[in-house]
């Protein structure tokens, strides 16, 4: 049963809890490991200076630093995931803190490896993996790393660069300060003239109001207040695409797109592909747009309207008992050995279910061993079913990664994070509509699964050309200004949504609220992978077992190849067209079938 209050932790049912004695027994016995693992910093000084005298030696480092990852990884999942449960909790911040400290400790002796490594002469290494057979297993992380050798300097000039860490992050941090601390907004009227209070947390809830005066003020009264910084807001943002050439500069990277999707294994060629598809398919935002002002009945569609849901919010009660059930009908698609995980960890508390006083808000997994550990807010609605569906689906790829790949290769890397969390959410909706028989629910789900096509595949890619010109501008030597950040977002904003939306002014100044444009080339991952997500979900109902099959693969491969080879694996090719296309295809009938349906 749902709780009908925020209790403290230790009233939380045990059975609504996470089960982290598979980790550590008690706190102590987690004390105990934590001291056992500081000889490890004697062990690793022993090999510093000595990978390339042996064969033997390079391999027993090797060997060395996969058991302490093991050990180092089971300490950090434990004490984070305490941290995580009430993070008020003293003690555990305490113990979060310990950790931290000996995560630095073994960073920082472990620093060896990366250019004693890479110094090594091909032969010589060519050597190693004759001599010791057993190395042939590393020899894919090691290529990849020793890849980053044309962009690796001096150590002199590298102690340098790493000085400069700290103060290339301060346009972030100053951008933080006056996003999570500094700015405030004025109280906002409704149409009855009632006053609401308006925040970053609170300005989109309001968006979602049917009372359309309060989100006229609402989009007023926010943007402008961000115009009053532009000027300071558009100099963090000066100074964080100027450290982003700084360093492509120093690492003798073409371009600072280039230097990120390096990290990655990603061509640059997937970030353009997606751009253009979606260009292609904006036939198909601007339909969804005139559906939306159709059904929402007014003349001129403005973007404070964009949020506002075009259909009543469905009330029905979804327990998490419910939301299990309908997640392990939904994904049966999957195999009896998918769903078999999913029981598994519905029924031995890999879960930690519902909301308590100080607990972390929101939802994660994390990809711990023996098994994965998922943190929900649950709360009966739909917005939570979806949200179990999307963590057990992060869950079951770190257990399918972690139980088929050595340690070296178990984790998946960022870009394809998002695909089997997805994934299991395009599964769990095909379910749902497949089965309804109600028209307001199958009314309510297509918008539902609508606005994640615009949120997600449209808006993300929109998000991704805007960082990706301004970067152009920054690399062509002219300085970023208010002005310039406002009318190129503006300009991209009038591109996306067409002429059926009136773009007001207001908008251009949104670009100086997200911070994701400090994550370096972060945000198109969301776009690729939900495209991806699309493409394998649908594979799955069309071609059933030998593209399940295909799936798990991808599911199982880790690290093991580079990201686009481990999604070809699955039948998605992220360096074409054809995956967004399959995807904005499905957008396209959602629209036709949601129209007739509302007719």
């Amino acid at each position: 049963m749902a709780q009908d209050k925020i209790i403290k932790r230790k009233d939380v049912a045990v059975e609504n809890t996470w089960n982290l004695c598979d980790l550590f027994e008690n706190d102590d016995k987690w004390f105990e490991e934590l001291e056992a693992c500081g000889a490890y910093l004697a062990k690793i000084a022993e090999y510093r200076g000595k990978l390339a005298t042996s064969a033997k030696t390079f391999y027993e480092w090797l060997l060395l630093s996969d058991e302490i990852s093991l050990r180092v990884e089971a300490l950090a999942n434990y004490a984070m995931r305490k941290c995580d449960e009430d993070q008020t909790n003293g003690f555990y911040l305490d113990m979060r803190g310990k950790l931290m400290n000996f995560y630095v400790a073994i960073s920082g002796a472990s620093s060896f490896y990366m250019p004693e490594m890479i110094a090594i002469d091909d032969e010589v290494l060519e050597g190693f993996f004759k001599e010791i057979p057993e190395l042939e297993l590393y020899r894919h992380a090691i290529e990849k790393e020793r890849k980053m050798k044309p962009h690796i300097l001096s150590d002199a000039e590298e102690r340098i660069l790493a000085a400069c860490g700290q103060i290339a992050e301060a346009s972030e941090d100053v951008f933080s300060a006056l996003l999570n601390a500094d700015i405030r907004f004025p109280e906002v009227e409704d149409s009855e003239g009632n006053k609401h209070v308006l925040t970053q947390g609170t300005y989109i809830e309001i968006l979602h109001s049917s009372d359309r005066k309060l989100r006229e003020n609402t989009f007023e009264a926010f943007y402008k207040t961000f115009e009053s910084y532009k000027n300071t807001i558009a100099a963090t943002f000066d100074g964080q695409m100027k450290k982003l050439k700084f360093y492509a500069d120093m690492r003798k990277f073409d371009s600072t797109l280039e230097a990120s999707l390096n990290r990655t294994e990603v061509p640059v060629e997937v970030y353009h592909n997606l751009i253009e598809t979606v260009h292609n398919n904006m036939d198909k935002m601007y339909k969804y747009i005139e559906l939306r002002k159709k059904l929402m009945g007014v003349d001129e569609l403005h973007m404070y309207d964009i949020y506002c849901p075009i259909v009543n919010e469905m009330n029905k009660e979804i327990t998490f008992e419910d939301a299990k059930a309908n997640v392990l009908e939904g994904l049966g698609v999957l195999g009896e050995d998918y769903v078999a995980l999913l029981k598994e960890g519905f029924d031995n508390r890999w879960i930690d279910v519902y909301e308590n006083e100080g607990k972390r808000g929101g939802a994660y997994s994390a990809g711990a061993r023996p098994h994965p550990y998922v943190l929900l807010n649950h709360k009966n609605n739909i917005d939570s079913q979806f949200t179990l569906a999307h963590e057990m689906g992060h869950a079951l790829h770190s257990y399918y990664s972690n139980h088929n790949q050595p340690v070296v290769y178990s984790d998946y890397v960022i870009f394809v994070a998002e695909v089997a969390s997805t994934c299991n959410e395009v599964l769990l909706m095909k379910s749902l509509l497949a089965k309804t028989t109600d028209p307001k629910e199958k009314a309510y789900l297509i918008n539902y699964f609508l606005e994640q096509f615009r949120t997600t595949l449209y808006r993300q890619t929109m998000f991704a050309e805007f960082e990706l010109d301004i970067n152009k501008i920054s690399e062509s030597g002219s300085a970023l200004t208010a002005d310039i950040l406002n009318q190129r977002y503006y300009e991209i904003n009038k591109l996306y949504y067409g002429d059926g939306m009136v773009v007001d002014e207001r908008i251009q100044s949104e670009w100086s609220r997200i911070p994701h444009f400090f994550y370096n080339y972060y945000v198109f991952q969301y776009a690729t992978g939900f495209a991806a997500a699309v493409a394998i979900a649908e594979k799955i109902l069309n071609e059933g077992k030998p593209a399940v099959d295909a799936y798990k693969a991808f599911l199982s491969g880790g690290c093991s190849q580079d990201p686009i080879s481990l999604l070809k694996i699955a039948g998605v090719d992220m360096t074409t067209p054809e995956p967004i296309n399959n995807a904005l295809k499905l957008f396209g009938s959602l629209i036709d079938e949601m129209d007739a349906l509302l007719a």
